[in-house]
This record gives C-alpha cells, sequence and structure tokens, in this order.
C-alpha cells in the first residue's frame, strides 16, 4: 500500500487512482531559456524515481512532463543574446534533454510544449469568460479570483493575504490586486492571434490546458517544486476547477529547495551549478545518487563535501558487488529480506530509509563472502540490484563503475600510489599497508613488480 504525502491535505494518503491501476501523474517542467541546474535535476529526478517505484509495483503510469516555451524570460533572454525565441528554446531543449539522459532519467510519455497548445489554452480562457470567472482589462484577460471561493487552499492564505504579499503584481486593470493574468497582449516576440487581439499565454493557464489535454478534467498527481505551490499551482487549481466544475486533482506533490552551501542557489551570488558543471566533477550516477537521497520532500544542501560522502556510500554499494555473478542466481524473495526497503519506499518513498534497508543488505553480502557462501552472496547480491533498480543506480557492471572514475580518478590513484611507495622507503610499512588496504576497499588491486607498482580494478 503506497501512501503519499498531500500538500493540499497536509497529510499522508493512500494512493487509489481514480482509473484502476492507472497513475495519471503531470509534472511541470522547466521555463527553457537557459541551462539546465542542479535545482532542476534534483526535483525531476525525484519525480524519476516515483514513477520508476510505482511501474515497478505494477502500476500503469501515463507521466506527463510540460515544456515551458513562451514566457517573458524566453523573451528577454532572446533579446538579450539577439536571436530568434524559437532557436533559444530548441537550444534549450536539445540541452535540457541531453542532461536528463545523462543522468539516467526516464523519458516521459509526453512532453509537450505551451506554442503547440494555443488553441487549446485560447479555448480555457473563452470557457472562463463565459462562465464569470475571466474579465478582459484594456489590453490583457485576467482570472477573478473573487469567482473563486476556495482560492487560496493549496498555500493556505485567504486573497488579504495574498494582497498583502509581495509577490502579487499592482495592476490598474485588475479587479483585484490578487487577479491573475490568463492572456497578454503582445505586439512583438512569441505572438498569437486571439479574440482579444494578438498576444501570448500567461504561465498559469499553459499548464491547465496541457495537462488536462492530455490526461483529463481530473487526474491522479501534480507535481513540481515547492516555489511553484504559489502561486503557480494555486492559480492552476482556481482557473482548472471552475473551467470544469470538476476537482482537477487529487494529490499534489512538492519537492524541497536545494541549496548551494547552505545558501539559496542564484547567478548573483555566484554559486549557480548546472548540470554540465557538476558532470564535469562527478559521474552521473554520482550525482543521481546524491540528488535523491534525501526524502524528496526537504531541503538538500549541494556541497562537494556532501557529493563526495554519496560517493563514498555509492562506492560502498557497488564494492559488495564486486567479484559477484549477480545474474546467475534469482533475487530472494525473502520478506524479511526485502520488506524493510519496500517499507520505506512505499511511505511516502522514504529514500533514505531505503537506502539504510540497502546498506543492511550489503552487510549480509560481506559476511556470506567472509563465509565462503558464494551462492548466498549471488542471491543477495541480485537482491540489491534489483531492489535498486527503482532509484535508477547500480545497473551497470562493478568494472564499469570503477573505470567511470566514480570511485577514484586515475591521477587520485596513482598519487595514493605514490604516497605508499614513499612510506616503503622509509620503512613505514604500517602507513604503506593502510593505503593498500583502502585502496582494496574500493576494489584497487595493487601488484609490486621489479617495475613499479601497476593496479587494476577487481
Amino acid at each position: 500500500m503506497v501512501k503519499i504525502f498531500n500538500s493540499l491535505t497536509g497529510k499522508k494518503e493512500e494512493l487509489v487512482p481514480l482509473d484502476g491501476e492507472l497513475v495519471r501523474m503531470y509534472v511541470c517542467g522547466m521555463t527553457v531559456y537557459d541551462d539546465t541546474h542542479i535545482g532542476h535535476a534534483r526535483t525531476f529526478l525525484c519525480f524519476d524515481l516515483i514513477v520508476r517505484y510505482l511501474r515497478n509495483r505494477g502500476y500503469k503510469v501515463n507521466y506527463i512532463r510540460n515544456i515551458t516555451d513562451v514566457d517573458d524570460k524566453i523573451i528577454a533572454r532572446a533579446k538579450e543574446l539577439d536571436v530568434d525565441a524559437t532557436q533559444l528554446t530548441d537550444k534549450y531543449i536539445s540541452s535540457m534533454q541531453e542532461d536528463f539522459n545523462d543522468l539516467g532519467m526516464i523519458v516521459p510519455d509526453l512532453e509537450p510544449r505551451a506554442t503547440e497548445n494555443i488553441n487549446s489554452i485560447i479555448s480555457l480562457i473563452e470557457g472562463l469568460i463565459d462562465k464569470g470567472h475571466a474579465y478582459t482589462g484594456k489590453s490583457d484577460v485576467y482570472f477573478s479570483t473573487d469567482s473563486f471561493q476556495e482560492y487560496g487552499k493549496l498555500s493556505n492564505r485567504n486573497t488579504q493575504d495574498l494582497i498583502a504579499g509581495a509577490r502579487i503584481d499592482v495592476d490598474e486593470e485588475k479587479k483585484n490586486p490578487a487577479d491573475f493574468v490568463l492572456w497578454k497582449q503582445a505586439t512583438e516576440g512569441l505572438a498569437w492571434d486571439s479574440p482579444w487581439g494578438k498576444g501570448r499565454p500567461g504561465w498559469h493557464i499553459e499548464c491547465s490546458a496541457m495537462s488536462m489535454d492530455a490526461l483529463g478534467n481530473n487526474f491522479d498527481i501534480h507535481g513540481g517544486g515547492i516555489d511553484l505551490k504559489f502561486p503557480h499551482h494555486e492559480n492552476e487549481i482556481a482557473q482548472s476547477v471552475c473551467a470544469t466544475g470538476e476537482e482537477f486533482v487529487k494529490c499534489w506533490m512538492h519537492t524541497g529547495p536545494l541549496r548551494i552551501d547552505k545558501e539559496k542557489m542564484s547567478k548573483s551570488l555566484d554559486n549557480f551549478i548546472t548540470v554540465k558543471e557538476a558532470l564535469k566533477e562527478f559521474s552521473s550516477e554520482v550525482i543521481r545518487f546524491f540528488l535523491i537521497s534525501n526524502h524528496y520532500r526537504s531541503p538538500l544542501n549541494y556541497s562537494e563535501e556532501g557529493v563526495l560522502e554519496a560517493r563514498n556510500s555509492l562506492d560502498r554499494l557497488y564494492t559488495s558487488l564486486i567479484g559477484l555473478d549477480t545474474k546467475k542466481e534469482k533475487p530472494s524473495d525473502d520478506a524479511d529480506l526485502i520488506s524493510p526497503f519496500k517499507k520505506a519506499m512505499e511511505d511516502d518513498f522514504n529514500v533514505p530509509s531505503a537506502l539504510a534497508a540497502l546498506f543492511e543488505i550489503v552487510k549480509s553480502i560481506n559476511l556470506a563472502k567472509e563465509n565462503g557462501n558464494t551462492k548466498e552472496a549471488n542471491v543477495l547480491g541480485a537482491t540489491l540490484v534489483n531492489l535498486s533498480e527503482p532509484l535508477g543506480i547500480l545497473q551497470q557492471k562493478t568494472k564499469d563503475y570503477f573505470q567511470l572514475g566514480a570511485i577514484l580518478s586515475n591521477e587520485e590513484i596513482q598519487s595514493m600510489i605514490d604516497e605508499r611507495n614513499k612510506a616503503r622507503d622509509s620503512k613505514d610499512f604500517e602507513l604503506s599497508d593502510k593505503i593498500r588496504d583502502s585502496l582494496l576497499e574500493k576494489g584497487i588491486v595493487l601488484e609490486d613488480t621489479d617495475k613499479g607498482t601497476t593496479w587494476k580494478v577487481q
């Protein structure tokens, strides 16, 4: 029984899909005007493992993740770079997909673009106007928050609190300062003909149109980063419910924020790290492991020290598999062995507890190795690999993992060999043995010859 924390109700609820075993899920994707950063990666990796786990449990998941390819930020960036806005978005969509592929993310069933859904967006706005939930100003079209009595129910704020908040734009055309744009007039850049003149859609209406087009008027899960809870998701609920008269989304999921060295990640602080930059320093599986290792709802602090700790943990998992043939035996069906992992994942996808369960299996593998029980070690290893699949880890051969530099780079290994040679020359055999054993724990075997010391992956 999978339980998920619902941001709308503030409690964990059993996953009961609206349509049998089919889970319909929409995640707010990127606004594509720059390279993907590790904050984006953290959010989408969390939903990636959620989709993987649900499918592993036997659910069918229709996974939709949109692409926002029309936005003021996109237009401003295109002007800054003196390029066509479509050329800019195409470039960063390709870059994003490359990054997500490098991190081992599954491809969504559909990635709708806002620019490909303009007719649906216009139709949705027309319906809101006809029902009295939207109105035209001098140039733009607005949603009337006064027309929806439940406005603020996701963020637990009333309209007066929202009006007092700094995130409300002051606009004389609005009937209520909390009202938001559905369609804005535009004479240049990305713009389309509409009943209200040439213009482009507001951000919030795009996701309502794309999600309902793909999944229907009401569906199971809607997710995104916690920064989208208000105003984006709050506004999605208002306009969608008012347009259809139906519930819209059953369960809302939000991922916690990512910080850099305990500070908010931003370009102004010069601590903005892209996925491509991170992958120059660490392997993709290490970055993936680090970004999913905390609970998805909790904040995560990105630091070199933290990634190194994650790398060491992943090293331990892979090291336990050295010398095993995990294809030779079937994974164990022993409930005592696998239930701790399953219990953790089904408790709102508690990855930290799930990883703790995996490390208990590592202990059992090492004990079986010490006792010379090869068959048991292989069964345990196969179980470890099988359970790890929804997390997207431990799916490559140990030799390949080590050669990718996930444990140590060639330079780091050689540096340790040089240090060991100095210790041997000075008769410090205790230090020499310690360095050798340290490398062996990481799967690196040293061989002393007349021509010097060589190494290989065990």
